[in-house]
């Protein structure tokens, strides 16, 4: 018998010995003992329910907010800032592949089995037992934080409205500031901003140094943010960013005009520093950007302020926010635009054929309303009784800073 001969019926040996070991197993390599797999299934249960029990009961938020969630989140900030790319995302993808590889092994798996309902149960449960974990520790990381105290309560400010006059004058004030810081920038012949996303984010981590003296509390390392993969996504949800507590990490969509990025990128990192609240994460990162000394960020912050303000305005005193808006520079006015044309862009989809236009346009409008309805429900069961609207909320802090 020859070599090759004898390397065949020697593999054939092998798989005949391997396929007919493999049929002779009834059940898993390691089997758990049911008192341990009990355990470990009722854990996250018992953790969830600790945070909805406690998560109001006074002194607990606070201690927990800044004994467990701070220092956690700052290691694991620590780790994930070795890998330039967004853990998160990776994470996140790897989640969803996961979940349909498993749900669909479920359905092989019990096709073959005669106790079908049994397999699909005890699928489902392992399931809802790594989306409990999951949940939990989200809780303690980031959801306990909004029961705490916030920033505007720790240094001072106060819970009242502001007046038409007051919120006129601060609205002003960030319309000649933003004129002047425009002209700042770079800008190409035709006048369009021209500044890099890497000098942006190089220069984030610095533009704390000044508030950081203001707010002490606020001090604290803090990391570079990621680059989003999926920012596509992000833009056709209508969101510019956000901060993934599991991870640590502060997550920027790339695709919007720049000129908006740098007060983005402050916000996510206000909450690096322990402020949940989005309304003060907002006023936190616009006063931290026009106080930076950094040109680029001084302007995306102004920018960023007179939006919100105006929005305030226009609803309070639309006379005033005429005069406000025919103050605005050429360059403001352009930014501006661009602005609302990218967001107006990501409401419709473009193919070339109609009826492809029509059904994509519809899914988009159609997961961007399960997106802002799921996150605004989100944020008024964490005691964020605004919602979405919180965002807007900052008005109230930036006109009693700034007046």
């Amino acid at each position: 018998m020859n070599a090759p001969l004898s390397a065949l019926c020697a593999a054939r040996v092998w798989v005949y010995t391997y396929m007919y070991e493999r049929k002779k197993r009834t059940g898993p390599v390691i089997k758990l003992p049911r008192t341990v797999y009990i355990i470990i299934c009722a854990l996250p249960a018992v953790l969830t329910a600790a945070f909805y029990a406690f998560r109001r009961v006074n002194g607990v938020a606070e201690w927990a907010s800044t004994r467990v969630s701070a220092p956690v989140r700052g290691a694991l900030g620590w780790f994930t800032a070795i890998y330039p790319l967004s853990l998160m995302e990776v994470l996140c993808a790897a989640a969803v592949a996961w979940l349909i590889f498993y749900i669909v092994r479920t359905v092989m798996v019990a096709s073959r089995k005669r106790d079908r309902l049994k397999i699909v149960a005890r699928r489902l449960l392992n399931i809802a037992v790594v989306a409990l974990y999951i949940w939990s520790i989200h809780c303690w990381l980031w959801n306990i934080g909004y029961f705490a105290p916030g920033f505007a309560e720790k240094n001072g400010f106060s819970p009242g409205g502001v007046s038409t006059v007051e919120l006129t004058a601060v609205t002003r004030l960030f319309a000649e500031k933003a004129n002047e810081y425009s002209a700042l920038v770079k800008r190409d012949d035709e006048g369009r901003y021209i500044e890099t996303r890497k000098d942006i984010f190089d220069a984030s981590t610095e533009v704390y140094a000044f508030l950081f003296t203001e707010f002490p509390g606020l001090s604290g390392r803090l990391f570079e943010p990621k680059p989003m993969m999926f920012s596509w996504l992000m833009s056709r949800t209508g969101y510019t960013g956000v901060y993934f507590a599991l991870t640590g990490e502060s997550n920027i969509n790339t695709k919007p005009p720049l000129f908006l990025m740098p007060a983005t990128v402050a916000h996510e990192l206000a909450h690096q520093r322990g402020v949940f609240a989005e309304d003060e994460a907002n006023f936190v990162g616009i006063a931290a950007c026009v106080t930076s000394g950094n040109t680029v960020y001084e302007y995306s912050g102004w920018l960023m302020g007179l939006m919100y303000l105006s929005n305030a305005l226009s609803a309070a005193d639309a006379e005033a926010w005429r005069e406000v808006n025919e103050s605005l520079s050429d360059e403001v006015r352009r930014d501006w635009q661009d602005n609302h044309d990218f967001w107006q862009s990501q409401k419709t989809v473009t193919t070339g054929v109609e009826f492809f236009n029509k059904v994509l346009t519809a899914v988009t409008e159609t997961l961007s309303d399960a997106v802002d309805t799921v996150y605004d429900g989100y944020l008024r069961s964490q005691n964020q009784e605004l919602g979405l609207r919180s965002y807007g909320a900052c008005v109230d802090l930036l006109v009693e800073y700034f007046k």
